[in-house]
């Protein structure tokens, strides 16, 4: 080999080095980034009050999965804007607080019915994607909406008691609501006022709406055939992963979420070992909620690390599960399930990039909107 030759082949390794140690060094910074918060302080502090509180009453009463139960519907707190009128914003709690209900009453029902599971809970999926990318909100949008269908499907709980169990989670969206109305007028008071987004329909929101819900559903699906003991883990796994249009943020979420998760799982063991009290549970959830609503925005990573058990706490004390004897099975069960959704979130998200599948998605949705304008 002469000298020019060798020169040239030392050039050519020493520029793909020194672009590769860029591009590492870039993937490291935007992963080990704590962005600054863009919410007031006290949000995350009226969150975790609204959504603990039912769970307080609950233990009160001796009856903590009934008040877990209302919790959920008390997430829709999240889904409170910070612009607009005040009318713009409660109707906004309100449209969730109603998708909310449905969505935990039909997985109640279809749960009643093992063969509706999965085609009910396509529905729910497509409705709360479409719901929130027309209206484009921001996370966790209809996430929790979404996680209350989906643990609806597997509770167990009897036919004679769906209406009660539905009445619990439209009791805590009810408390929301309420906290929203006086959490915005103090808004109002204290702070400027941006005006109300303008809504109109944006090319392939039905196309992108339909790719989102069939991938969650085929996670769920998945874990279905598989048998795992907590299928509706890998399916909100999956929407997490999917939400994130681009490539780069679904693999820097997709590589949040399962390092914050590997860090949550030995939080929720070690959290699991306490062997708490209904009291316990309570306080342990407002502060996980704090904690979750207060870095959530700053370090995704960070927040999933405290999501994790909270999640945990919720579907089983939810369901009145016995914990401490089968947390070593609870937590590695969720980490099968987490690594299927985020497999099955990243070729979602690879689909909703292919032109390919593209090209008859958008014949599908321009006929749609021809035939029903």
């Amino acid at each position: 080999m002469s000298t020019s030759q060798q020169t040239k082949r030392v050039s050519w390794l020493t520029a793909l080095l020194t672009r590769l140690k860029s591009l590492i060094d870039g993937e490291l910074d935007h992963l080990l980034t704590v962005n600054r918060s863009k919410r007031p302080w006290h949000m995350p502090i009226i969150a975790a009050i609204a959504i603990s509180f039912p769970v307080f009453v609950g233990a009160y009463f001796d009856a903590l999965s009934s008040g877990i139960k209302a919790s959920l519907g008390a997430m829709i707190i999240l889904n409170l804007p910070l612009s607009g009128a005040l009318p713009y914003r409660l109707v906004t709690v309100m449209a969730w607080g109603f998708a909310m209900v449905l969505s935990f009453a039909l997985g109640l029902i279809a749960q009643q019915m093992p063969w509706l599971r999965l085609p009910v809970f396509a529905l729910i999926a497509f409705g709360v994607v479409i719901l929130g990318r027309y209206y484009r909100q921001p996370p966790p949008a209809g996430l929790f909406v979404m996680m209350a269908g989906a643990i609806a499907l597997f509770i167990p709980v009897p036919m004679t008691q769906v209406l009660s169990a539905a009445g619990l989670v439209m009791l805590g969206s009810g408390f929301s609501m309420l906290l929203a109305l006086f959490y915005t007028l103090f808004l109002l008071l204290t702070r400027p006022n941006a005006p109300a987004p303008v809504y109109h329909y944006e090319a392939d929101t039905i196309g992108d709406s339909l790719i989102v819900a069939g991938f969650v559903s085929l996670a769920l699906a998945i874990a279905v055939f598989f048998e795992m003991p907590y299928p509706y883990w890998a399916a909100m796994s999956c929407f997490i992963i999917i939400q994130g249009m681009q490539l780069r943020t679904m693999w820097i979420k997709q590589l949040h979420r399962l390092l914050g998760t590997i860090v949550g799982m030995a939080v929720a063991g070690w959290m699991l070992s306490w062997g708490l009290s209904i009291w316990g549970v309570a306080v342990s959830i407002l502060l996980m909620m704090l904690l979750i609503e207060s870095l959530v925005d700053r370090h995704y990573g960070m927040a999933v690390i405290f999501i994790t058990p909270l999640t945990i706490f919720i579907a089983e004390y939810g369901s009145m599960t016995v914990i401490p004897p089968v947390a070593d099975a609870i937590i590695r069960a969720r980490m099968l399930d987490t690594a299927l959704g985020c497999a099955v979130g990243l070729s979602g998200g690879l689909a909703i990039h292919s032109q390919r599948l593209r090209i008859p998605v958008r014949r599908l949705e321009n006929w749609l909107l021809e035939r029903f304008s």
